[in-house]
């Protein structure tokens, strides 16, 4: 005779990897990936200024600084889901509602005020579903032990599918049919990301609520406790500032210098993405023998040498094919992080940290947009030139710095 089973709650299914973390992640990241790279698209098309170009991807990025300290306490102190789902709800409202209005507004200042609006709320509740996402891909990661690694190379490549997809979707949608069509894809990814939420109770979830403050001077003392984990982020984002101003850039040099669509803007960082994700795959089994270090100074090496390439180009072929080489090193170097990252910051205080290290990350981008916006575009040129020096100095002495952590030296399978 078979043993009871027991009462029928208790055979409830463990949510698979692919169910409880890969699907609402993947549908999280295609919202994301439109958001980030149509919205300046959206605001080149409607107002036909390269100054609000640049304006609107600072105003697209500002309030998500402002968002992830608040965003970091939401999650720790509510879990992933109901945040998750949140967020994701709100923005597919907000984009519906930007659909049905733009096309009744005349051009001018009403629809340049619109866009704006439009950039900053949907870079806020992006922020607030990527924390979400990004921390039940680290209780994933704590979970698979000593292959983190992997788990964060399956994460990293569904971000980078999104951002192959994303951008040229997007803008091929806005060519087609007008701001409408890509709004509403971004609100179907967005609900679909609502509906999939992963169930997930986060590990240390801070049972009383912690003030905003206090959780990021908590990410604050925690980053100072792990020097290695310090000073890859501090050069990543000396490198983010030069990545972050070709982004806001592209537009403005592929459609008013070279004289192409706002689809082969897409289709740049989707070329891009195909390299990021091939180099991902790569890094999964090299990290494997390797160990992080090598791994990490060999992608920043590729990513200063084509970033400083990029500044020398006149031709739309030879930008697309060094910003691809550009990011598939930015690739390498995102799963060293990812994995450093995961195993370092202690479960109690993940959220508050990761939103710190993310908001060290991200602050570059905003200023990138100030700098576009500032700078005549005859001189961008020599402003991604400097960036691409500054970046260069960066990662080196960061990966100098890293080369005595015995960590990034080990086998990690």
């Amino acid at each position: 005779m078979r043993p009871s089973a027991g009462p029928r709650h208790a055979r409830r299914p463990v949510p698979t990897l692919l169910r409880g973390i890969y699907l609402p992640r993947g549908m999280d990241a295609g919202a994301f990936a439109m958001t980030t790279y149509g919205i300046p698209l959206l605001v080149l098309a409607t107002t036909h200024s390269a100054a609000l170009t640049g304006l609107a991807f600072a105003l697209e990025w500002v309030p998500r600084l402002g968002a992830f300290a608040l965003a970091g306490a939401m999650v720790d102190r509510h879990g992933t889901t109901r945040v998750l789902r949140t967020a994701s709800a709100l923005r597919a409202a907000v984009v519906v509602i930007a659909a049905l209005a733009l096309p009744q507004m005349e051009a001018g200042l009403p629809i340049t005020l619109a866009v704006m609006l439009l950039a900053a709320s949907t870079g806020v509740l992006t922020e607030f579903s990527y924390i979400a996402a990004e921390t039940a891909g680290g209780v994933a990661s704590r979970q698979a032990g000593e292959h983190a690694h992997r788990v964060q190379s399956v994460l990293l490549g569904i971000d980078q599918v999104a951002t192959l997809a994303g951008p040229a979707a997007a803008g091929v949608l806005l060519e087609r049919f007008g701001p409408a069509g890509m709004l509403v894809a971004i609100a179907v990814f967005s609900l679909l990301a609502c509906a999939l939420a992963p169930r997930q109770d986060t590990p240390g979830r801070a049972e009383k609520p912690e003030p905003v403050l206090a959780g990021l001077r908590t990410g604050w003392v925690t980053l100072r406790s792990l020097p290695a984990l310090g000073w890859l982020v501090c050069g990543l984002s000396l490198s983010n500032l030069a990545i972050g101003l070709l982004q806001a850039a592209a537009p403005v040099i592929v459609v008013k210098e070279f004289g192409h669509s706002s689809a082969d803007v897409g289709l740049i960082w989707s070329v891009a993405a195909v390299a990021s994700l091939l180099t991902v795959a790569v890094c999964r089994r090299v990290i494997d023998r390797f160990g992080l270090w090598p791994v990490g100074a060999l992608s920043a090496t590729v990513a200063a040498c084509a970033c400083l390439a990029v500044s020398l180009t006149h031709t739309y072929t030879a930008y697309l094919v060094l910003i691809a080489v550009l990011m598939a090193g930015e690739g390498g170097m995102t799963v060293v992080l990812r994995t450093l990252r995961s195993h370092l910051i202690p479960q109690q205080v993940f959220g508050a940290t990761l939103s710190l290290t993310i908001l060290l990350l991200l602050i570059p981008f905003p200023l990138a947009g100030v700098l576009v916006a500032a700078v005549p575009p005859a001189q961008l040129g020599q402003v991604i030139t400097a960036c691409a020096v500054l970046q260069a100095v960066g990662l080196s002495l960061a990966f100098a710095r890293l080369r005595a952590h015995p960590g990034l030296h080990a086998h990690p399978a």
